[in-house]
């Protein structure tokens, strides 16, 4: 018998005391795997874009620019593309359905982050075709049960005519699904000139800029140029990417690093002493057997060594069952979650008939609140968002929230989303539409 058979079959002298072991150990290692590739999800280490850039008013979203901004970026020579985007908020039927009509530039907006969105060239052309016509996004459309050609009666929160009305007459042209299950679906994206001509307030202005730099330049030094070039304008800027924002926002309300850091310590703390504490009385209880195998010539540095490798096995026998749950957890609810193990499933763009999935593209719960690249930022596009509403600027790109509401048998979100929507005056939307 060599030494790790031996050293196998002496852990499992006491089975249950094996199993009860490799059971902590395993659990231990489920709870790092999940938290890590949870931190990793919810501050977008996995699927947010350091390259496209949102250019917003330094003063908060409740603050729009001029649209003017637009000649000025698009003469940067970093700058490949870019579209202004403004959101309007608004509901559906009932005022607890809230949620947001993106409207920008078409052909711009596609250029910028169509790929992402996948808005494809038969998409713009179908949302162009009249002036009322809106794209909607597949989580959107999945919730709401809608179908292209339907029409909506959306009513926006603050008066968008002279005389005071609220209602918007649109219609379905076609059914957007995001490039991955990090892009965010569930919002309108509509027509900018059409909705600009029918406010009487803001008119001709944008709540954010989506910049996409040219391959090869620094996005840094292109975000630190664009706000230079208006620091002393009536309207400063301050740019920054999606992972920017999306940390920024989560450091508001704690140091999940942190925070993390320290439940995974405590964990292995813990684990530590409850394998040390039965380890030695393991030592204790075998001392007969401790003095047989010194008869048989075995030495007391050769003795430690199979104590060693007694725990050793039942540790690795427990990290991997540990992290194989973990793995398996990740795959089965990951894209609920944002957890960064998670597979990332292909989408398609239907222009034509939305159809059924069984899962939801959306990411962790922390971008649900703040952050929805190329659908406007918008603090209540979760049905069940309770965050404050005092975020920083966002930037770009698309990111995408968990809304387990729309999974539900009922088609109209529930929760807090009145709390939500009363807050249309400042909103921490990043750049895009949505």
């Amino acid at each position: 018998m060599s030494f790790l058979q031996l050293a196998a079959r002496s852990a499992w002298r006491n089975p249950v005391r094996t199993i009860l072991l490799i059971v902590c150990i395993a659990t231990t290692f489920l709870i790092y795997g999940l938290t890590s590739s949870f931190v990793g999800g919810s501050q977008v280490a996995a699927g947010s874009s350091e390259d496209i850039l949102g250019v917003m008013n330094a003063a908060g979203m409740g603050n729009p620019m001029p649209a003017s901004y637009l000649s000025r970026i698009e003469a940067d020579p970093d700058v490949a593309a870019v579209a202004y985007a403004a959101r309007i908020r608004g509901f559906v039927g009932t005022e607890r359905n809230t949620l947001t009509l993106s409207v920008s530039q078409p052909d711009a907006i596609r250029a910028v982050n169509g790929g992402e969105l996948g808005l494809t060239a038969d998409l713009i052309a179908l949302l162009t075709r009249s002036r009322d016509t809106v794209l909607v996004g597949r989580a959107l459309a999945d919730a709401q049960g809608w179908t292209v050609g339907q029409s909506l009666d959306f009513t926006t929160f603050d008066p968008l005519r002279a005389d005071g009305s609220r209602n918007l007459r649109l219609t379905i042209a076609g059914i957007f699904d995001g490039r991955t299950a990090s892009t965010d679906t569930y919002f309108l994206l509509g027509q900018y000139d059409y909705v600009n001509a029918l406010r009487h307030r803001n008119k001709d202005t944008a709540d954010v800029f989506v910049v996409r730099p040219r391959d090869g330049s620094a996005p840094a030094a292109l975000a630190a140029r664009l706000d230079q070039m208006f620091a002393n304008s009536g309207a400063p800027t301050r740019t920054q990417s999606e992972k920017q924002f999306l940390q920024a926002f989560l450091r508001q309300y704690a140091d999940v690093n942190l925070i993390v850091g320290l439940v995974v310590a405590a964990s292995f703390v813990t684990l530590m002493t409850i394998v040390v504490n039965t380890m030695i009385l393991a030592v204790r209880e075998r001392y007969f057997e401790i003095g047989v195998l010194k008869t048989l010539g075995f030495s007391r540095p050769r003795i430690t060594a199979l104590i060693m490798g007694e725990t050793l096995f039942i540790f690795l026998a427990g990290g991997v069952i540990g992290l194989a749950a973990c793995l398996a957890a990740t795959r089965a609810v990951g894209a609920e979650l944002g957890l960064v193990l998670s597979p990332v499933p292909t989408s398609s763009v239907c222009a034509d008939a939305p159809r059924s999935r069984s899962r939801w593209p959306c990411p962790s719960p922390c971008r649900s609140a703040c952050w929805s690249a190329f659908s406007p930022w918008r603090p209540g596009s979760n049905p069940s968002c309770a965050i404050p509403d005092h975020s920083p600027s966002p930037s770009s790109s698309a990111a995408a929230p968990i809304r387990r509401q729309a999974r539900t048998s009922r088609p109209t979100p529930s929760g807090r989303s009145r709390r939500c929507a009363a807050r249309s005056g400042s909103k921490p939307m990043p750049p895009g539409i949505r």
